[in-house]
């Protein structure tokens, strides 16, 4: 089947590409012992860009691409944010990203594979019809089903459920770390037993948070740790001004303490920020994608004893002294993606939330009509919204707001 869609490919001039394109339906696994099925057609709706994209634009570029590319193709269609309608089954649907032979592909091993849609060895949702595997064409809430046409602003809300299970990844993960960091300095503190000193544990890391960037990943972590743990002491760190849209939206949606760190050098954020929570961190995540953010947490002293460090930044170098890093029982975490579970809870959230609100569009035909111009000087550009979708195809969609 042919259909048109934006697509990557290895070229220096021509990265992405909107066109023409031959879609293929190899069979796949949503998890280990789970059949193989081929795709069900669906039609996208309404897409959001991922800066995921654009960071494969550039591989593109650097013709790095090869191994992103589905088997035997030469191109990838992009884009795996949004909503889509599945004629077959007359309903809408979200696409859940991550699947493939392996028991939990979030926590893939060494002898288990995986695919991602429009990111890795799977063509994505920017084109008019597509295949998906019908085991990870997720369902709304029962009180959407039924729906003939998606109203925008739900449509919006729903762009957003790919970053938003990212968040209830990276709160489950931090809870699980935080409770083995923490609960024996508890016992020890308290003269408590180890079930109660365990629960106290998990409330002890979240004291004092430190996000450093104010993208949707930030945002939606911060979102999750404000629901789950509600006494969190939770400051946003960012170089936006503190009157700016975002920064509002975690002041008043999130009741959290924002820090414009424009104009500040490392040390002097540092102090800042210190200065804000009321000391040292128990726990700073990084999110913005500079390097700054390792620097201010070990090299500038920020996160404090036995604290941990959320690495969910894609690019930046981590480096530590050993010797302070050790002693101050640091702890490390990295891990991104999420399983069908968070993104069933990120949809069931993301539907009573308000966060339609931080979405701008784009015009298709200014978007196909020049790609990769729009990825540079609208989508990723300086002072571009925190997050840019496209109406794919308006036949599905109430434009209410």
């Amino acid at each position: 089947m042919k259909t048109f869609a934006t697509y990557f490919q290895n070229e220096e001039k021509e990265p992405l590409q909107y066109g023409e394109v031959n879609l293929i339906n190899p069979p796949r696994q949503r998890l280990r012992g789970e059949p193989l099925r081929s795709g069900v057609e669906a039609m996208p709706v309404f897409c959001g860009f991922c800066g995921t994209d654009h960071e494969l634009m550039n591989m593109g570029r650097k013709g790095l691409l090869g191994p992103k590319f589905p088997a035997g193709q030469t191109r990838l269609i992009n884009g795996h944010e949004g909503v889509v309608w599945v004629p077959g089954e007359n309903r809408f649907a979200i696409v859940l990203i991550r699947g493939g032979d392996s028991c939990d592909p979030t926590r893939f091993t060494e002898d288990e594979t995986y695919f991602e849609y429009g990111c890795d060895g799977a063509d994505g949702i920017f084109c008019d019809k597509g295949y998906f595997n019908p085991d990870m064409l997720l369902h709304l809430p029962d009180k959407y089903e039924g729906l003939q046409k998606l109203p925008l602003s739900l449509a919006k809300k729903l762009v957003f459920s790919d970053p938003y299970a990212c968040a209830v990844f990276q709160h489950e993960r931090m809870c699980d770390i935080g409770e083995a960091q923490l609960f024996r300095v508890v016992m020890a503190k308290e003269k408590c037993d180890e079930p109660t000193a365990r629960k106290k544990a998990v409330e002890a890391a979240f004291a004092r948070v430190v996000i450093f960037g104010l993208g949707t990943t930030g945002l939606f972590i911060g979102d999750q740790i404000r629901r789950n743990h509600p006494e969190a002491n939770i400051l946003f760190v960012a170089r936006s001004d503190a009157e700016s849209e975002k920064a509002r939206f975690v002041k008043d949606e999130l009741a959290c303490d924002y820090l414009s760190s424009g104009g500040m050098d490392e040390a002097e954020t540092a102090a800042a920020i210190t200065a804000r929570i009321g000391g040292r961190a128990t726990i700073f995540v990084g999110t913005s994608g500079t390097e700054a953010e390792h620097r201010i947490a070990f090299a500038q002293g920020v996160l404090g004893c036995n604290g941990i460090y959320n690495s969910f930044s894609l690019g930046p170098k981590v480096t530590y002294d050993t010797m302070p890093f050790g002693f101050q029982n640091h702890v490390i975490l990295a891990s991104i993606n999420f399983t069908q579970a968070h993104m069933e809870t990120a949809i069931r959230l993301l539907c009573e939330s308000r966060f339609d609100r931080l979405v701008k569009l784009i015009d298709k035909d200014a978007f196909t009509s020049d790609p990769i111009g729009a990825y540079e000087n609208k989508i990723y550009s300086k002072g571009a919204p925190l997050k840019t979708a496209v109406v794919w195809n308006p036949a599905y969609l109430g434009m209410e707001a």
